[in-house]
């Protein structure tokens, strides 16, 4: 009997100090990346985003063309795409931790993973990577469609058409960590996608609709008006582009801080 204590002690010894206590972020970040694709809803979301992006972009061309407008950078039809295909991330994002709230499921996470901030930020981090990604894709996919349409009425330069998509990149994935945090902080599907939403798309146009200075220079700071300064990259913008990407990626933190706060207070 002394000998098994003995070795059941020696191996609890080994394993402390060999240091393998769990999976670390990792192990959070594995896991989140195989809850997410055993759901149907971020398919959906992808191949929602992907037909939307190839009508938006070829309508796009199209108008261009018929109006006659001026030559623009082919990239502005997958950026001006983005108003409505952000939202099929949004959805992607926000089901990651609102599906498991409306389950119970989420007892189990961090059961799992009983480190609150590790939680959050694995979810954050592949949301970013999922949005980052598949934007990056639909800007290829729409300036391919949008080029025949245009007709002449468009301009292909390599370093804008680079810079364009790797910013509807960046701005996608700060959209998703942005979701998250909100998803912490409200913990419903609904109230989630109120939010996102009004802040997002309803308040701007509300603040450009009412105009007046103040609203206007109110409006310049919100996350798709400087997101589209920041994706067009045409120096039409109030402030550099590097102050643009600044101003994402606060919005991006307050909403991970927000919902790492509630998260904390009231756990699962």
């Amino acid at each position: 009997m002394s000998a098994v204590s003995t070795d059941v002690s020696d191996g609890r010894r080994g394993r402390m100090v060999s240091g393998h206590t769990g999976g670390g972020f990792v192990g959070a970040f594995t896991s989140e990346w195989t809850k997410l694709w055993t759901i149907r809803t971020p398919y959906v979301c992808l191949l929602v985003g992907l037909i939307v992006t190839a009508i938006f972009t070829f309508y796009y061309g199209s108008i261009a063309r018929i109006n006659d407008k001026p030559i623009q950078p082919v990239g502005n039809a997958s950026v001006s795409s983005v108003i409505l295909t952000q939202f099929a991330l949004v959805i992607l994002a926000m089901t990651m931790v609102t599906s498991e709230y409306s389950t119970s499921s989420v007892r189990t996470s961090l059961l799992w993973v009983p480190v609150r901030p590790r939680v959050q930020l694995a979810k954050a981090l592949l949301s970013a990577l999922v949005g980052f990604v598949t934007a990056v894709g639909w800007a290829v996919l729409g300036i391919a469609l949008a080029w025949g349409p245009f007709q002449g009425h468009a301009s292909f330069e390599l370093s804008k058409v680079a810079y364009q998509t790797v910013a509807m990149g960046v701005y996608s994935a700060l959209i998703c960590v942005m979701t998250v945090g909100v998803s912490f902080a409200l913990r419903t599907a609904a109230g989630a996608v109120a939010v996102i939403f009004f802040v997002v798309s309803a308040l701007p146009s509300m603040l450009v609709g009412l105009g007046g200075p103040v609203l206007l220079a109110i409006n310049e700071y919100m996350p798709q008006t400087v997101g589209g300064y920041f994706m067009l990259g045409d120096g039409k913008a109030p402030f550099p582009d590097a102050v643009s990407l600044l101003i994402l990626l606060v919005w991006a933190v307050v909403a991970h801080v927000a919902g790492l706060f509630v998260l904390r207070r009231r756990d699962a």
